[in-house]
């Protein structure tokens, strides 16, 4: 096989925030339980499909630290286990229920109780088998070279915006340790939360502190933490500047060149989102590479116009069977059909439509290589990134075309199915781009993390990381007496990684769970400023009070992961 059209890159972002421990339903550890259920377990038996008709998956996916530290946690584990029992027998209760009716709606319906029944007895199984430890099933295929893992910061903190570099160094150091811990390697590929990327320059916050300062660009720091290549939105490399060629590519002999080369040289593939990229933004050699996203091919998938979820046949996701905990039985049926309309749902036609999409989602993956090869003569990568949830929990049958997405181009003659980190090594970037700020969010820039709606949110964690800054160089934490304020600040630098997650602004700003990311992140706040305050009493050689050892426990128990909090994450 010649393979020499191009390669795909299909890259899952798979990432929760932090809920054990903090809520179940509707908001809570509920959101953990579905994905693993529905995305993760289904996910890993993909995998290993694939190997058994003969393919490899060779796809890459990101399991974010927060994610990997939950997933891998004693809690989820039980409540898992727990959450699937209740799935079966919530589908036993419904065949009871619907077996009472004698007619040929209800019979149908019999029909899908018992397939719930079947699938969520198989999850059960599958996990028990696997030592109940996802972490670990996902690093076994990558350790077989199945798969390909990505790291990401901490607790998905949004780097453009945080107010110092020290709190991006801890972000991703935190994140690459975690990651270590739980899957046995660091991996060398980083989500950079919501693609969001700062390039190197001066800048301003935009709250609290209004005074500028130069900061270094975001790849420098996750550059120096070993990361070797990121993905980011297709506008940042559309609309980047050419600063230099690597000739020969991979050898580090790096050519300045000017900020116009691209418009003179289109053919060499300038600006184009099928030819990855090394980014540096202070002129000099690149340091990490950049996979950018295919908008057009993505489309496909994610447009709530055209995208295949939306077809018919597929099970509709909003309208569930009683209260609390309902399992699924309608289908979309049609745009615009409103929940009450909706048509009972048959998996089995479902499996021929999910062929269909995934033959023509294939075609368009190499409609964009021979557009590449015609403009430029080079084999391109079409990179297709999506949330790893869209794949089973938003769109149930999603798993199922994955598989014969993979399979199809695994025995296409001119595509090679890749790994970033494999392209990356077998076929490296021959350019060197500037990017501009920017994200994967509406209007490629931060509006969704930063508005009038969360600006409190920004001031809050500003005058946060300042205090942490200052209290960690002025208590005597270093000293062999300072255990009891190192232990404090610790607990107080997990609380302010969790303060971070981009997730509180996202669920506040989209509306999908505002009382839950406003009580999520001042919760954090508090614990944080509870701890702070205690540290410096403890510092002082003051002994601390029954409440304030009440606050120490509630951190405690609340907040889990994260075991070992390292202070020197935060140094520079």
């Amino acid at each position: 096989m010649s393979k020499d059209l191009g390669d795909f890159v299909l890259v899952l972002h798979g990432h929760l925030p932090y809920v054990l421990h903090h809520g179940v339903w509707p908001h809570g550890e509920d959101w953990l339980f579905e994905a693993a259920a529905e995305t993760y377990l289904p996910i890993l038996d993909v995998i290993d499909e694939i190997h058994f008709l003969g393919g490899r998956p060779g796809f890459t996916i990101g399991l974010t630290p927060v994610l990997i530290e939950q997933l891998g946690h004693e809690h989820f584990k039980k409540g898992f286990a727990a959450y699937l029992t209740e799935r079966v027998e919530r589908a036993h209760s419904d065949r009871k229920d619907f077996a009472s009716h004698n007619d040929g709606y209800h019979h149908h319906l019999v029909y899908l109780a018992e397939y719930w029944a079947k699938f969520y007895t198989h999850l059960a199984e599958q996990f028990d088998a696997m030592n109940r430890d996802i972490p670990a099933a996902f690093a076994k295929r990558a350790g077989a070279g199945s798969i390909e893992i990505l790291t990401s910061n901490a607790t998905h903190g949004y780097m453009p915006l945080l107010l110092e570099d020290a709190s991006i160094r801890a972000q991703v150091r935190a994140g690459v340790d975690s990651s270590k811990r739980h899957l046995g390697f660091a991996p060398t590929g980083f989500w950079m939360p919501e693609c969001a990327y700062r390039p190197a320059g001066p800048w301003t916050p935009p709250v609290v502190f209004g005074n500028s300062r130069n900061r270094i660009g975001v790849e420098h720091l996750i550059a120096d933490e070993g990361i070797t290549h990121v993905f980011v939105e297709n506008h940042l490399v559309e609309r980047g500047r050419s600063e230099g060629v690597i000739d020969p590519p991979g050898s580090g002999h790096f050519h300045k060149v000017g900020w116009d080369e691209g418009a003179k040289y289109p053919g060499r593939g300038w600006y184009n989102v099928h030819d990855p990229i090394m980014v540096n933004s202070d002129g000099g050699p690149g340091r990490v590479g950049a996979f950018a996203r295919d908008p057009r091919v993505c489309e496909q998938v994610w447009s709530g116009s055209i995208g295949y979820p939306a077809d018919g046949l597929y099970l509709e996701f909003h309208k569930k069977y009683g209260e609390r905990r309902g399992l699924r039985y309608w289908r979309v049926t049609g745009k615009g059909v409103d929940l009450g309309d909706k048509q009972l749902w048959d998996p089995y036609p479902t499996e021929g439509k999910a062929f269909e999409h995934a033959q023509h989602f294939c075609n368009a993956v190499k409609s964009r290589l021979h557009e590449y090869r015609r403009r430029t003569g080079k084999r391109g990568a079409v990179v297709a990134c999506f949330d790893a949830e869209l794949f089973g929990h938003w769109w149930f049958e999603g798993p199922r075309f994955l598989r014969d997405v993979l399979l199809t181009l695994h025995h296409d003659p001119d595509v090679r199915v890749t790994t970033s980190a494999e392209r990356m090594k077998f076929e490296p970037p021959d350019k060197v781009m500037a990017m501009p700020e920017g994200s994967w969010g509406e209007g490629g820039d931060h509006r969704v993390w930063f508005n009038d709606q969360v600006r409190w949110i920004w001031e809050v964690e500003y005058r946060a990381e300042a205090l942490f800054g200052k209290m960690t160089y002025n208590l005597p934490w270093r000293k062999p007496e300072g255990g009891a304020v190192r232990t404090l600040l610790e607990k107080a630098g997990r609380e302010l990684l969790l303060m971070q997650a981009s997730d509180w602004p996202f669920v506040i700003c989209r509306g999908q769970a505002i009382d839950y990311g406003i009580k999520r992140f001042t919760l954090h706040a508090g614990r944080f400023e509870n701890l702070m305050a205690i540290a410096e009493k403890v510092a002082r050689g003051e002994p601390t009070t029954p409440i304030e050892q009440l606050e120490i426990q509630d951190a405690d128990v609340h907040d889990v992961i994260f075991p070992k909090i390292d202070l020197n994450w935060w140094n520079m």
